[in-house]
């Protein structure tokens, strides 16, 4: 029999849940089983839990049929649990290390109580950590272990099931079951800490208690919050079948009052129209279960009286008043502010008063520098698939050239340009919007990204400094805010996204849209894109194109590309591409051989043009992978790099292909052919089912279908297998057989 059994459901946590569940197994204290509940999560749950398990025998694996809820979710735990103790996680939360080695010692030295209640501490996206505030009440000083009624204070600490570890012979003795619904954790702890006999503390922090942006139900508009009173009529209904607590109640009643308050005054929790319904019920429950006691201070006392008389209005308008005075000055510098806008802006707002456009979407792509990336894939299909709608193209007037006839170029911060965001229903980009967009009510942001993450991004790079620099959080957070889909490629990156840029948008795992065209297109492109690059017939193009490196300025030049080129022989050529942020173009070579192709509009037609590609730690590498052709890795500065940006993944243990730590171990990758090799091959193959599982041609018209067109997921064109995908051939293919590189 385990001393612990760690009860975990999971539900819609899946960006969460490795570490969750890592935190439990990875305890000092040992002597545990990790139950971990996938409440028929439509995530990626179920999977990590079964991972988890098939790893680790301490783990138990508990799949529910259907949809049930926290409460149902941990009674399914409770029916599996042999442990001692029961200890409860939420499957975004943590156990602190050491948390169980502690709680074990502690339980030993107060005897073995019914309840331990321990402490946690709030962790934000911001990186910062807080402190339960009411910590002093955990003290371990005095007697122990005790009752209730020897420390009451202890109600004061956050009353969830997840701060305090329980008996198991306690629980099932009691009887204690969590009900359906929401705010399940009230009629379970105000019980079992009043019908404990033995009470203990643990005063350290053993729990971080996550603070999601989106997706908790604190942060969740729902007439479920309407469960609340249901709750506190069970919690009440148990002290009727106990007279001996009924000397709890009047503490009890001012609880649930607080708590309804703080329920009704919580932006975005109850749906719109339904506030005064909510105090309704709540003047009721007051009524009904008002038990004279204890005076509370005067503010307390104003906000029950409001309560009992059922005026909401003048709840909200007294609080509002107080708030309006604390905030004043802010408010009124902002209105300054706001009284400084230009005639733009002005314009802007009049704009945003005429009725959205159903049939207007305006598209962007790295900064206003063109038509590209998956934007620009997706607006193709818009103009094939919706031709209802008409579409808007941001650029700079340097870059009007790459909008395709059809699509309206419209100039950044110009009046057209205020007027497509003010009144366009779709807006997509590879980057944010202007940090002064206002999303209305009716509007639909789409963001794809541009690529999948090796490197750190979004949050990952608050600790990054030399990668950060003065990157404002804040404000990416609010931008993050107006997304309402984001599209993936692949499971990694949806589990990165959803860490990095947490909010309430839904992820659509359908596909990266700008490789699409490397399953559309054939022989005959790639022949006319070579031509038009300049591409000697019978040559093989190496597309070298390197990432850009936070910690040096200017970019450090690794290769020698000339001399790369004079070991590789006649019948190469290189395709050099820095990264699109540099202004210095390539690395220097004099040699005709190098190809300056900095300017190109498009990536993914010198993927296609090129025969193999030479990268670091750029994300082309991910996409180049789903045109099945060769890439090596140089990871020349790969400590450094690693130091200084972050990744999530060591490339060099899981590479897409052959790995170069030196310009001399490159020339050698080619001039033996391992390259091309088999042992490449395969390590592409497993790049390849790990990162492009959806890129079969379709990634774009699967969002065209479902965002534009409304069409349900279930009805989306299947994915292609990749056994079963037929990309552009490469045409230096058969000149690697014919001119093998010298040797």
């Amino acid at each position: 029999m385990p001393r612990f059994s760690v009860i975990v459901p999971a539900y819609k946590v899946q960006a969460y849940l490795h570490e969750c569940l890592e935190s439990v197994l990875s305890q000092s204290c040992d002597d545990l089983e990790l139950i971990a509940v996938d409440d028929c999560s439509p995530d990626g749950c179920g999977a990590i839990i079964d991972e988890h398990a098939a790893r680790d025998r301490r783990v138990v694996a508990l799949h529910l049929p259907e949809n049930a809820g926290l409460g149902p979710a941990r009674n399914a735990g409770l029916a599996h649990a042999t442990g001692d103790y029961l200890v409860f996680l939420d499957g975004d939360d943590t156990l602190v290390p050491g948390a169980l080695t502690a709680v074990a010692d502690r339980l030993k030295e107060t005897g073995e109580p019914d309840v331990l209640v321990y402490d946690y501490a709030r962790t934000y996206v911001t990186g910062e950590t807080v402190r339960n505030e009411f910590h002093a009440h955990l003290t371990e000083a005095g007697p122990a272990p005790f009752a209730l009624a020897d420390r009451p204070g202890l109600l004061k600490v956050l009353m969830v099931v997840w701060n305090k570890a329980y008996k198991r012979e306690f629980v099932e003795r009691e009887g204690f079951t969590f009900p359906p619904g929401f705010y399940e954790d009230t009629p379970w702890t105000y019980p079992a800490l009043m019908a404990a006999s033995t009470i203990a503390t643990l005063d350290r922090v053993c729990v971080h208690y996550r603070q999601r942006r989106a997706g908790s139900i604190l942060r969740t508009t729902s007439l479920r919050h309407f469960d609340l009173f249901d709750q506190y009529e069970r919690l009440f209904a148990f002290l009727d079948a106990r007279p001996a607590l009924a000397v709890w109640r009047p503490v009890l009643c001012r609880r649930m009052a607080d708590h309804f308050t703080s329920v009704f005054m919580a932006p975005g929790r109850l749906p719109r129209g339904t506030r005064a319904a909510f105090f309704r019920r709540a003047r009721a429950h007051y009524r009904r279960y008002r038990t004279p006691g204890a005076t509370p201070k005067f503010t307390t006392r104003l906000r029950h009286a409001l309560v009992r008389l059922g005026s909401h209005r003048t709840y909200r308008a007294i609080m509002a008043a107080r708030t309006a005075r604390r905030h004043a000055g802010r408010y009124g510098r902002k209105a300054a502010s706001t009284l400084r806008g230009a005639l733009l802006q002005l314009h802007y707002r009049l704009q945003r008063c005429l009725p959205v456009r159903e049939d207007r979407a305006v598209f962007g792509a790295y900064w206003s520098r063109g038509y590209a990336c998956s934007p620009a894939a997706i607006e193709e299909r818009v103009r094939e698939l919706a031709p209802h709608i008409r579409t808007a193209w941001i650029c700079a007037p340097a870059y009007a050239h790459t909008v395709p006839p059809g699509t309206c170029a419209v100039r950044p911060g110009s009046a057209a340009y205020w007027t497509a965001l003010a009144r366009s229903k779709y807006l997509v980009n590879n980057v944010n919007f202007d940090r002064r967009l206002v999303k209305r009510r009716g509007q639909v942001l789409v963001q794809t990204q541009h690529g999948t993450p090796l490197k750190h991004m979004g949050l990952d790079l608050r600790h990054r400094p030399a990668a950060a620099r003065a990157m404002d959080f804040a404000g990416l957070l609010r931008a993050v805010d107006t997304w309402d889909y984001l599209v993936s490629a692949n499971r990694h990156s949806t589990l990165v996204w959803e860490r990095v840029y947490p909010a309430a948008y839904r992820t659509l795992e359908y596909g990266c849209p700008r490789n699409d065209v490397f399953q559309r297109a054939g022989a005959a492109d790639v022949a006319r894109l070579r031509e038009s690059l300049r591409v000697p017939e019978g040559h093989t193009a190496i597309l070298y194109a390197p990432t850009h490196r936070d910690y040096a300025h200017p970019q450090p030049h690794l290769l020698d590309l000339d001399r790369v080129l004079r070991a590789l022989g006649p019948r190469y050529v290189i395709l050099a591409r820095p990264h699109p942020t540099h202004g210095d173009g390539p690395p220097p070579a004099t040699g005709p051989r190098v190809i300056d192709v900095s300017g190109h509009p498009s990536i993914e037609e010198l993927c296609l043009a090129s025969d193999v590609l030479v990268t670091d730690y750029s994300s082309l590498m991910f996409d180049y992978a789903g045109l099945d052709r060769p890439i090596v890795v140089h990871t020349e500065d790969w400590v450094t790099y690693d130091a200084t940006r972050g990744t999530y993944f060591d490339l060099r243990a899981f590479p897409p292909g052959a790995v170069a730590r030196s310009e001399d171990e490159l020339i050698d990758i080619f001039v033996t052919g391992h390259w091309r090799g088999s042992r490449s091959a395969q390590l592409r193959s497993a790049f390849r089912a790990r990162f492009c599982p959806y890129d079969d041609g379709r990634a774009a018209e699967r969002v065209v279908r479902h965002v534009f067109l409304g069409e349900d997921p279930a009805a989306l064109p299947p994915v292609v297998p990749i056994a079963q995908r037929r990309p552009a051939p490469s045409m230096g293919e058969a000149v690697s057989v014919l001119f093998p590189a010298p040797r």
